[in-house]
């Protein structure tokens, strides 16, 4: 009997990790579209209180009218630019397979080899080879994107059910957050303030990496397009794409596309849409990390944007599609915990 005492805590602990293991193989096909939906209901809480607050209070509906407000301005307009956005990577194919892009690269670097053949006599000639080699790493890397792009949508069941996993979760997440933090800091060892200090800071952490990096990024891909629309550049709304992406990269940024289309439109000519675009890049693009970045970070963690970069990137690695949130969302939460542990490093 006294040997049986001594093994029930044992046997409760094994039993405990046995059922948690067990727990987590049935949730971990949702892992993806759970965390989706904690960092949206972190992001949109703000719109759900003032919704709240519109409707006197009544959780349901404003966390209903919350997630039908996000898909109406969020995910509706992400989805359409995927798809434009990959029929444009499919044109660019097209034409590079029939010869097009092959004939505007030969332009570009014809104009660069008879700039350096004036400059240096002996270093010209290489424009013929080089134009045909990156004409040809670009079809393979065109042919590659749209070869995999099938396999994203290619389980369709698999994709609706992780949507209906996200938007039931982000209702819940919404309607009970309040309810499901506190369960959640009195199943933790810590104390009540050190808990909610993990949460308000990964709390800020989310808000300052989603509304500062990826938003600001967002804004000035959206102005790339425009950019891109107005001085006649081909496949604008790819272009403006890559663009948002090259936002998240440290010290280059939208650069890194717009100074290849402003050299390209140069030459092949286009001498006033490549001064427009130059001015449009570097005023209405450029000055949005000034106007807009103090307001959306704010006080907030201010992550290094390399950190950021390298985490959306990891992220996408990782992740998938869904990496460019849970990539940032992993880094606020190592650097939220180390943040609670240096303060009890301090304390003790």
């Amino acid at each position: 009997m006294m040997q049986t005492e001594r093994l029930r805590p044992y046997f409760l602990i094994l039993f405990l990790v046995g059922v948690f293991a067990l727990t987590v193989a049935v949730f971990w096909p949702f892992l993806k579209p759970l965390a989706l939906a904690a960092v949206f209901a972190v992001v949109l809480q703000g719109l759900h209180q003032r919704i709240s607050r519109f409707l006197g209070g009544w959780p349901s509906a404003s966390a209903l009218l919350t997630v039908i407000m996000s898909v109406v301005l969020i995910l509706l307009p992400l989805s359409l630019i995927g798809v434009l956005v990959g029929n444009e990577a499919r044109s660019l194919y097209l034409s590079l397979e029939q010869g097009g892009g092959q004939s505007a690269l030969a332009g570009l670097f014809s104009s660069v080899d008879e700039t350096i053949s004036r400059i240096a006599p002996g270093l010209g000639g290489f424009s013929q080879d080089l134009s045909t080699n990156i004409d040809t790493y670009a079809k393979e890397a065109l042919q590659w994107v749209t070869g995999h792009a099938g396999e994203i949508f290619s389980s369709i069941s698999r994709l609706l059910l992780a949507f209906f996993v996200f938007f039931i979760a982000l209702y819940y997440l919404l309607k009970d957050g309040k309810r499901v933090r506190q369960m959640l800091i009195e199943l933790s060892p810590l104390s009540d303030r050190e808990d909610a200090g993990v949460f308000d800071r990964l709390e800020l952490a989310v808000n300052s990496t989603i509304r500062g990096s990826l938003v600001i990024a967002l804004v000035q891909g959206i102005l790339s397009t425009v950019g891109f629309l107005l001085f006649g550049v081909p496949n604008a709304i790819l272009w403006g794409t890559v663009a948002a992406v090259a936002a998240l990269i440290p010290g280059i940024g939208t650069a890194l596309v717009f100074i290849p289309i402003v050299i390209f439109l140069f030459s092949v000519g286009a001498t006033t849409p490549a001064v427009g675009l130059l001015i449009w890049g570097s005023f209405a693009v450029g000055l949005v990390d000034n106007l807009l970045g103090p307001k959306l970070i704010g006080r907030g963690m201010k992550l290094h944007p390399l950190l950021v970069l390298l985490s959306v990137l990891g992220g996408l690695i990782f992740f998938g599609p869904a990496g460019i949130f849970l990539g940032p969302l992993t880094l606020s939460l190592l650097f939220a915990l180390l943040s609670i542990y240096a303060d009890l490093s301090r304390a003790a």
